[in-house]
């Protein structure tokens, strides 16, 4: 599908009556959703380099307590946890997106998944398969994500995860997966000034954040750096409610975080060589003038930073 259209068709349905029932029957016939099994593997493997990065930081998942910003159409991110022996997992999402149906299956596809899920949290496959199988009856029967995990998880939908209302101090990890290139800069600078207040003293960010064009996923005619070559003022045309683009790059996260007061202990973002080579025949637009090189060729990011130990 060229982009141009489908930017067109997501501005109208963020406008009319139903349109984000429309906008979830689209990805479930023609989007990302036609496809579960490998999406969901994807998921999974971004939580399996979560959950390394944060062993390489000193946090283990068991035991742990975490907030989650975004938890998108089904809860992959609070479920592997909970099967890792997760404390608390408290997820916000400003509009109420889980889908009953696809938790479903997602737990469904978890239990032919149990042994990765295992290896990852460095936990006994045995003890994986105790919490698992009460979770899949609890979820088949009907019941919410709280009830189905002992309280585990909380999901907070409508919730703000820049005014969560948790106890300062309460958290050990607030995290997110392809959710900040999806929110607005002031925005993200709450949540990160939310997150310094809600974790421990020596608690961390980790954050993974796709900074390339999203409309590449479904036009094979452009590349994730094609909406460099616009305006601010024009890319406003093609900025929608189901598919906001914040144009960040990875380095502006990590000054964010920064800015609120966060060491940068790992960060990923690398120029990648293809992407310098659709670079160099990219007419980046003078907006983005004020990044390096470096900087405009990289659409990927995964970054913890902790809060000093003494605040």
């Amino acid at each position: 599908m060229h982009w141009r259209l489908k930017g067109a068709i997501q501005k109208f349905l963020g406008h009319v009556p139903l349109g984000d029932h429309l906008h979830y029957e689209l990805q479930r016939r023609a989007g990302g959703l036609r496809h579960f099994e490998r999406e969901l593997d994807a998921k999974l493997e971004d939580w399996r380099l979560m959950i390394g990065h944060l062993r390489t930081v000193g946090i283990d998942p068991a035991g742990a307590r975490f907030v989650e910003v975004g938890t998108g159409w089904y809860p992959t991110f609070p479920l592997t946890l909970y099967l890792a022996g997760a404390a608390r997992v408290s997820t916000f999402d400003l509009n109420r997106h889980v889908k009953p149906e696809l938790t479903r299956r997602l737990v469904t596809v978890l239990g032919e998944r149990l042994g990765f899920v295992a290896e990852a949290a460095d936990r006994p496959v045995p003890e994986v398969e105790r919490a698992y199988r009460p979770l899949a009856e609890a979820i088949a029967a009907g019941a919410p994500l709280d009830a189905a995990t002992d309280a585990v998880v909380a999901y907070r939908a409508p919730g703000d995860a820049s005014a969560t209302g948790l106890p300062a101090g309460s958290v050990d990890v607030v995290f997110s997966n392809s959710v900040l290139e999806h929110v607005p800069a002031p925005a993200i600078e709450r949540c990160l000034a939310e997150a310094m207040r809600v974790l421990r003293p020596g608690g961390v960010v980790f954050h993974s954040v796709n900074c390339g064009d999203h409309y590449a996923y479904a036009d094979p005619a452009i590349d994730q750096l094609n909406y460099l070559r616009y305006s601010d003022a024009a890319w406003r045309k093609w900025n929608n409610a189901f598919l906001y683009q914040n144009r960040l790059r990875a380095a502006d996260f990590t000054a964010m975080a920064r800015a609120a007061g966060f060491t940068i202990e790992v960060d990923t973002s690398r120029p990648h060589p293809e992407r310098l080579r659709q670079l160099a025949r990219t007419p980046v637009h003078p907006d983005f003038g004020h990044y390096d090189r470096d900087q405009l060729a990289i659409t990927s990011i995964d970054f913890v930073g902790r809060k000093p130990a003494s605040r």
